[in-house]
C-alpha cells in the first residue's frame, strides 16, 4: 500500500481505481483472481463500497465531517465520534447507504474498531505508561488523509470451542504473535467471514474472545494493509453466489450492489 502519496481517495471512481494493480492473493472456487476489481462476482461489492463515497459527495452533511485529526473533511466512517449526534448521524448515514444498495456496504466494523480503539488505546496508556494511543492516532489521521478504507479482521475461526486459545491442538487457528524482532511483530492464523477484506486498504486485526494470561500472545490488535505479504484471501459468501457469472438476467437477485466475506490466512505478517 503506497503510503507515501497525498492525494485523498475522494469519489466513488477514485476508489475502484485505487483496488487496482495490487498484489493480491485471492481465491475464489479454488482458482487465482488476477484482478479482483474485474471478477464478476467480486465488483458488486467494490460498487457498494464507491457508494460511500459518492453518498459523501452528494450530502457531505450526512455522509462527511470535519476531522480534529487532521481539520479536513472526511468520510463519516472515519471519523472517531465526539458526541451523541455524531452516532446519530452515523446511523443514519447507514441507513441511507442501506436504503441505495441494499447490500452490506463493509465499513462498518472498520468504523467501530477504531472508536472503541481510541478509548482502549487510552486506557492502556494511562494504566501502563506506554504510547499506544499517540501511535493509533497518528494511523487513523494518516488514514483519514488518504481517504482510505478499514475493514475489521475479528472472528476467529474458532478450533474447539470448549478450550482457550492457547490450549488448541492447533494454535495457529486464532491469531497470534508467532514471532518478534526489535522492529515489531509477526502475525499468523486465521481470520473467517471477513466482510469487506479485500475491498479495504487497512485491515484491523483485533481478538474476538475474552482472555487470559495464558493467552497473551493472542491478546494482539494491530493494523496491516490488506497487500502485506503473508496474506492470503478465500473469497466466498452464499451458495448463490454463481449466478454473477450466469448468462441472462433471471434471478440475478442485486445485479449491481453485493456483499463480500472472505477467509483470510496471516502467515507470518509483519506489524512495526
Amino acid at each position: 500500500m503506497d503510503d507515501v502519496s497525498t492525494t485523498q481517495i475522494r469519489s466513488g471512481n477514485d476508489y475502484i481505481e485505487s483496488l487496482r494493480g495490487r498484489d493480491l492473493t485471492v481465491y475464489y472456487l479454488g482458482a487465482l483472481v488476477e484482478e479482483p476489481v474485474e471478477h464478476p462476482v467480486i465488483r458488486p461489492s467494490i460498487n457498494a463500497v464507491a457508494e460511500t463515497y459518492d453518498l459523501a459527495l452528494r450530502d457531505p452533511e450526512l455522509a462527511s465531517v470535519i476531522s480534529p485529526l487532521t481539520g479536513e473533511r472526511i468520510s463519516r466512517f472515519l471519523h472517531i465520534a465526539e458526541s451523541a449526534a455524531d452516532l446519530v448521524m452515523q446511523n443514519k448515514m447507514q441507513r441511507r447507504l442501506g436504503q441505495l444498495t441494499g447490500t452490506c456496504f463493509q465499513r462498518c466494523v472498520g468504523m467501530d474498531a477504531i472508536n472503541a480503539l481510541h478509548s482502549v488505546t487510552f486506557e492502556i496508556d494511562e494504566a501502563h505508561g506506554t504510547v499506544y494511543h499517540q501511535r493509533f492516532r497518528d494511523f487513523v489521521a494518516m488514514v483519514q488523509k488518504r481517504g482510505y478504507v478499514i475493514g475489521g479482521a475479528m472472528t476467529d475461526v474458532k478450533g474447539d470451542r470448549g478450550k482457550a486459545p492457547h490450549q488448541q491442538d492447533d494454535t495457529d487457528l486464532y491469531m497470534h504473535v508467532a514471532k518478534r524482532n526489535k522492529d515489531g511483530v509477526f502475525i499468523r492464523g486465521a481470520k473467517a467471514h471477513q466482510t469487506g477484506c479485500i475491498n479495504s486498504h487497512w485491515m484491523l486485526v483485533m481478538p474476538t474472545l475474552r482472555l487470559g494470561e495464558k493467552d497473551r500472545d493472542f491478546a494482539i490488535v494491530g493494523a496491516v494493509p490488506v497487500d502485506a505479504p503473508g496474506i492470503t484471501y478465500i473469497y466466498g459468501r452464499q451458495s448463490c453466489d454463481t449466478r454473477a457469472m450466469e448468462a441472462g438476467d433471471m434471478d440475478s437477485g442485486n445485479a449491481r450492489f453485493a456483499g463480500q466475506e472472505a477467509m483470510v490466512i496471516f502467515d507470518d505478517v509483519f506489524i512495526p
